[in-house]
């Protein structure tokens, strides 16, 4: 391989692109892919982001090059120091996705190494890293993308303690229909919630549980790849309601919604705070399949809390 070289992205480099980010999100979910217009949208404007992403002042796509192929590729962001920027996000600086061919290591390096500077000229005030790429498993760097932890690490970048997330996976077909309330007090209901449908269990007129899914990953069917994919967005059972069959049956009664829908596979992300629920997500076929650790920062600070949103 001859001696890669780091530039600015192109649009003709955009076919190149997509192979080398869908190689490393299907080693996150099986089956997943993004089309090279979601991957565009996201470099041009992360419709995704509709928070954070106003926030943000530059936008930098940078490949490495090497014999005509495109080998490594990074998008960098710088957010606005004013007022209305979330306090962690002020003034900071973010390679907000960083990937590479594991056999093109030290043109990786050599990227990483340009995007740092890039952040430097930026004078972002903190620097963090991720592995933000317009699917909904891939944040923080999982563990199967090795190499590109090592290059971060290589430059500097670290990990925040206690920031990992397991992710589960499975299909819908072990879950069976919904049965009676676990309790004769307990009634069904279906609301709008932040996503879509939203399942609560009423108790005397007060809400005591509810399950919601985020359930169009295919982004109204732009991502083929993505259809028939559905992620649990919010579980909660009222501390005095818990370990009676609320949560199971909420899960049912989602299930069965999501089957009439076209749902066919589930995807769970689990914080290090709840994992004793990943045997009971077992209990529906859906099992662990990686991990993502969130919160690289660059420097001292990495010791810290980290960035709440990485």
């Amino acid at each position: 391989m001859s001696e890669p070289v780091v530039r600015p992205f192109r649009r003709a480099d955009r076919e190149q692109l997509t192979s080398l980010v869908n190689a490393h999100v299907a080693t996150v979910v099986p089956g997943w892919a993004l089309s090279t217009a979601a991957l565009l949208a996201q470099i041009e404007r992360d419709p995704g982001q509709y928070v954070t992403d106003p926030w943000v002042s530059h936008r930098l796509t940078l490949v490495a090059e090497a014999d005509g192929r495109v080998v490594a590729a990074a998008h960098l962001r710088r957010y606005r120091g004013e007022a209305d920027v979330g306090p962690d996000w002020r003034d900071a600086g973010e390679i907000a996705w960083l990937v590479h061919w594991p056999a093109a290591e030290a043109a990786g390096l050599r990227l990483a190494h340009a995007c740092v500077r890039a952040l430097e000229a930026w004078q972002a005030r903190r620097q963090f890293a991720d592995g933000d790429l317009p699917t909904p498993a891939t944040y923080g760097i999982p563990d199967s993308w090795p190499h590109v932890a090592r290059t971060l690490r290589a430059v500097g970048f670290a990990a925040s303690p206690g920031r990992v997330e397991t992710t589960l996976v499975g299909t819908l077909d072990g879950v069976p229909p919904p049965g009676a309330p676990p309790s004769p007090r307990l009634t069904l209901r279906r609301a709008v919630g932040t996503f879509g449908a939203r399942f609560q269990a009423v108790a005397d007129g007060d809400v005591i549980g509810f399950v919601e899914a985020d359930d169009d990953h295919s982004r109204g069917g732009s991502l083929m790849r993505m259809d028939g994919w559905a992620d649990l967005a919010e579980l909660h059972v009222t501390e005095g309601w818990r370990r009676q069959g609320v949560g199971t049956w909420l899960v049912h009664h989602l299930v069965a919604w999501l089957r009439l829908g076209g749902t066919r596979r589930f995807l769970v992300a689990v914080g290090e705070d709840e994992l004793p629920l990943v045997g009971w997500f077992g209990r529906f076929g859906w099992h662990p399949v990686g991990e993502n650790r969130r919160g690289w920062e660059r420097g001292a600070a990495a010791d810290g809390p980290g960035r709440g949103g990485l």
